[in-house]
C-alpha cells in the first residue's frame, strides 16, 4: 500500500513507514528514550533525503513528546525551573542551528555531515552504555555490587557564576550550565533531527548532578518545546517537513511505545541497557559504513 510523500517527492510504502515507527516507538517504551536518534538514520536507509528526514523527526517527536510530558508532571516528575532555563536555551540554540543547517546546504555538505555526526555521536554513546551495562552484569555475576558514584555536578558546573537553586532538582549551580546545556540540544535537533534526550539525560545526571526522580521528565519538558520550534525553523527555512511522513511515524510509535513498556518489565535495567548500546552500535557502523562503502555505480540516469 504506497502513499506519495509531497515534500521527499518520493512514493513509500505506508505499512513499511507506520512499522518504522512502531518499531522506533518500542524501542522509546522499552528502554526510555525518544527514539529520534534512531528515527532518522532508519528512514534515509530507508531512501528518505536526509534533509527531509531530519525536519520529519523533530515533527514527531513533538507530537510522541506531549502524553511523556503530561504523564510526567502528573507524577510531580518536571523541575519548571530547570526546565525553563533550558528551554530557554534550546530555543536559541534552534536559531543557531538553522543558520548552521543552512549554511552546510549552501555549501553541498549537509548529508555527509548529518550522517558523520550520528556516527560519532552514537558510536561513543554505544560504547560508554555498553561498557557501563556490561561492567554491572559483570558484577552481579560475581556477587559484588556496582560502585556508584555520589551525586554531585562537576567541578566545571561549579565554577560557572550566579548561582540559582532549583529547589526540585536538589540544586545549587549557575544557571549558565543548563543554559548551555539547552542551547547544545537545540542545536543537534535542527541539524539531526533528534529530541536530544540522549545527550541530555546523562549529561543532567553526570554534569548537572541531577535528581533522577525529575530528569525523565524534565528532559522530556525541555524537547517538547525545542522539537515544536525546530519544526517551525524548519518549515519556514527549508521547507523540509513532510507532514504526511510525521503522521505515519506518530501512528506507529504510539502504539509501539504501549508494546514496548510491557516488554521492558519482563528484562532487568542492565540488560535493557546493553540491549539498547548493541543496537546504537550497530546503527552507528551502518552509518560509517554507508560513508566509506564505494557504491556499485558511481552515477545513474533517471527519467524525469
Amino acid at each position: 500500500m504506497h502513499i506519495y510523500l509531497p515534500i521527499a517527492g518520493l512514493s513509500v510504502n505506508m505499512l513499511v513507514i507506520v512499522a518504522l515507527g512502531g518499531g522506533v516507538g518500542l524501542l522509546s517504551g522499552m528502554f526510555g528514550v525518544g527514539g529520534g536518534f534512531l528515527t532518522t538514520p532508519l528512514l534515509i536507509f530507508y531512501g528518505i533525503p536526509p534533509t527531509v528526514a531530519v525536519a520529519s523527526s523533530a515533527t514527531q517527536i513533538t507530537g510522541a513528546s506531549v502524553s511523556g510530558v503530561l504523564a510526567q508532571v502528573r507524577r510531580n516528575g518536571v523541575d519548571f525551573r530547570m526546565g525553563g532555563v533550558m528551554v530557554a536555551g534550546g530555543i536559541l540554540g534552534s536559531g543557531v542551528g538553522a543558520l548552521v543547517f543552512r549554511l552546510l546546504e549552501r555549501l553541498g555538505q549537509i548529508d555527509t555531515v548529518i550522517a558523520l555526526t550520528y556516527v560519532v555521536l552514537l558510536g561513543t554513546i554505544g560504547a560508554l552504555m555498553a561498557r557501563e551495562a556490561a561492567s554491572t552484569i559483570l558484577a552481579k555475576r560475581r556477587g559484588t555490587r556496582p560502585k556508584r558514584a555520589p551525586r554531585r555536578h562537576n567541578p566545571l558546573v561549579a565554577a560557572l557564576p550566579l548561582r540559582w537553586r532549583f529547589y526540585r532538582s536538589g540544586l545549587y549551580i549557575s544557571p549558565f550550565a543548563p543554559f548551555l546545556l539547552g542551547l547544545l540540544t537545540g542545536m543537534l535537533t535542527v541539524v539531526l533531527g533528534v529530541g536530544g534526550g540522549f545527550v541530555m539525560v546523562p549529561a543532567m545526571i553526570y554534569l548537572l548532578g541531577m535528581s533522577a526522580q525529575v530528569v525523565v521528565g524534565t528532559s522530556l519538558f525541555q524537547i517538547l518545546f525545542v522539537t515544536a520550534a525546530t519544526t517551525m525553523i524548519h518549515a519556514m527555512t527549508t521547507q523540509a517537513v513532510d507532514i504526511v511522513l510525521a503522521v505515519l511515524l506518530l501512528v506507529g510509535s504510539a502504539s509501539g511505545a504501549q508494546i514496548g513498556t510491557r516488554f521492558a518489565q519482563k528484562f532487568s535495567p542492565e540488560w535493557l541497557r546493553l540491549m539498547l548500546a548493541i543496537m546504537v552500535l550497530a546503527v552507528a557502523v551502518r552509518m560509517a559504513l554507508g560513508l566509506t562503502w564505494r557504491p556499485g555505480e558511481l552515477y545513474s540516469l533517471a527519467a524525469g
